[in-house]
């Protein structure tokens, strides 16, 4: 018997093929010890630590969580420098028996480029399959580690966080009549390209030598090698926890700043972090220009990283700043968040371009391009204050799709052109439709408030499995609303897959099950449906 079975992970030992993986005790397994991992790092039991975290990377089950990872995500059809995707599940199950740190090499990360929103390119660098299960697997034991030891107040890359909470604590801290009048807005040059690969090394609770290595691993462009010397490449699934790791501790310098509390409530510091976007207040231009922000220098400095000297700014709150797609602005003892200029700009100049690009297009296929672009927009902004901005959006848009229409009947006359292109729906018209298809306005997106996540809350504590499960609850019931059906199957199975015992959320994504098959009379009524996750759906069906 293979010695990773001898080490706790005895379930995996009947497991020999991909669709014979029983996902629930994987995920059980795994989920074990990343509890232990994180009270022995709250613990600061720091052998303890890396022994189980070696005790997890060796284990078949983390080994198949990493596998089913990187086969699953958007990235999975995208190879690396070897040209090699896991498709089938053979090669799936090949790649879990072969992830192990013995004669580990990662290769070369091959190097693309993606447009940035001011028109420049950012550099991606797209790992192998095995070199993306690797890190998957590693990131299973250091994410307790950096969830536990994480300023309570960094949003960015973290479980159960997202640019809503963040947003709601820069409220929080500014949106009072006592509140702070001044905002040091840090922009890091080049985070992930910068970090100091010693100062990763010496820092993060990992496997050195597996780190090293991936740091070290260099990229290939135009067919040449070119070496790393420095930062994290972006791409690679373990970056953004790293960056986060060495950004953490940022909060702890500077509540260090003040002897006693007296003198930290008249300074009125407080930092809140999105990755590698940060705002800092302070009650005066001459403290954050005095002593923050040379602490903050500092701080980076030993980290291999600087501040960008033209966009470090700092503002008073009455002036207003952009955070994450908000601007922020304290108005007639109000503060305003609301989509940032930029935001709206590089939205509008999206939507523009995507119909110049379908000016033959078919108007169905321009309402399925359009509409997730609408709804996600409209989603990310819906907590704030958007009203305004959607109309005025939705002006803008129909004025585009007036123009779109028109341009391809010119001998035609304005009021056939209304006839063919736009309905009256819902009490409002100029509605842009066709047959059943109906393009959403962003009007139809109400202000839903969003309630921040406990900035003390950790995914891998024990004692906030309750809180975390009531919040994910509230929040499929808003995805779900207006689908009864999925609804009801929802709250029914409490939130689970029945094979995998795990959440079902909307990045899981889920299908619908029939337990007795259409083609064998099996209908659409509730007590014949079940919830799965895509996977379990095709490793049910495999296994029939």
């Amino acid at each position: 018997m293979d010695a990773r079975y001898q080490e706790g992970d005895v379930a995996s030992a009947v497991w020999h093929s991909w669709h014979q993986i029983q996902w629930s005790d994987a995920h059980q397994s795994v989920a074990r010890l990343q509890t232990r991992i994180a009270k022995a790092t709250n613990n600061n039991e720091w052998r303890k630590v890396r022994s189980l975290q070696r005790l997890l990377t060796r284990s078949i089950s983390a080994q198949a969580l990493a596998v089913k990872r990187v086969t699953e995500n958007r990235g999975q059809k995208t190879p690396g420098v070897d040209g090699k995707t896991w498709s089938t599940p053979e090669e799936k199950w090949e790649a879990v028996l072969g992830l192990s740190n013995k004669r580990y090499r990662p290769l070369p990360l091959r190097r693309i480029y993606i447009p940035k929103a001011n028109g420049d390119k950012r550099p991606l660098g797209i790992p192998t399959m095995r070199d993306r299960a690797m890190q998957a697997l590693h990131l299973l034991a250091l994410d307790p580690v950096a969830e536990t030891t994480g300023d309570t107040h960094s949003y960015g890359f973290r479980r159960e966080r997202a640019t809503a909470d963040a947003i709601e604590q820069v409220r929080n801290v500014l949106g009072r009549k006592t509140s702070p009048q001044w905002v040091l807005e840090g922009d890091i040059k080049g985070c992930f390209d910068n970090i100091s690969h010693d100062w990763l090394v010496d820092h993060v609770c990992m496997d050195k030598i597996i780190l090293r290595k991936w740091l070290k691993a260099g990229f290939v462009e135009m067919g040449k090698l070119f070496p790393t010397n420095a930062g994290t490449p972006q791409g690679g699934i373990i970056s953004p926890v790293l960056a986060n790791m060495a950004l953490d501790g940022l909060q702890h310098e500077l509540t260090g700043m003040f002897q006693t509390v007296r003198q930290a409530r008249e300074a009125k510091v407080h930092l809140v972090r999105y990755a590698d976007d940060f705002v800092i207040t302070g009650s005066s231009r001459e403290l954050l220009e005095k002593r923050v922000k040379p602490l903050v220098v500092q701080f980076l400095a030993n980290r291999g990283l600087v501040l960008s000297e033209k966009k470090t700014t700092i503002t008073h709150v009455a002036e207003g700043f952009d955070f994450l797609g908000w601007n922020v602005r304290r108005f007639n003892r109000m503060l305003l968040t609301q989509p940032s200029k930029k935001n709206v700009k590089t939205f509008m100049t999206k939507i523009s371009d995507t119909l110049r690009a379908m000016r033959t297009a078919k108007q169905e296929d321009v309402i399925y391009k359009l509409t997730p672009m609408l709804r996600g927009w409209a989603n990310y902004h819906r907590s704030q204050m958007a009203t305004r901005t959607f109309a005025k959006c939705d002006h803008l848009i129909w004025q585009m799709l007036w123009r779109w229409a028109v341009r391809r009947h010119p001998n035609k006359g304005k009021r056939w052109i209304k006839q063919r292109y736009f309905v009256s729906f819902k009490g409002r018209d100029w509605r842009f439709a066709e047959k059943d298809k109906i393009l959403p306005v962003l009007g139809e997106f109400r202000k839903r408030t969003h309630i921040k996540v406990q900035a003390e809350s950790n995914p891998y504590n024990p004692a906030f499995d309750e809180y975390f499960t009531k919040r994910l609850a509230r929040k499929m019931d808003t995805v779900l609303t207006g689908r009864r059906k999925l609804r009801w199957l929802w709250w029914w199975q409490e939130g689970l897959c029945p094979i995998c015992l795990q959440k079902i959320t909307r990045d899981t994504g889920w299908h619908l099950h029939h337990r007795v098959k259409r083609s064998q009379g099996g209908s659409d009524v509730l007590t014949n449906l079940v919830l799965l996750h895509p996977n379990c759906h095709q490793q049910l069906h495999v296994n029939e």
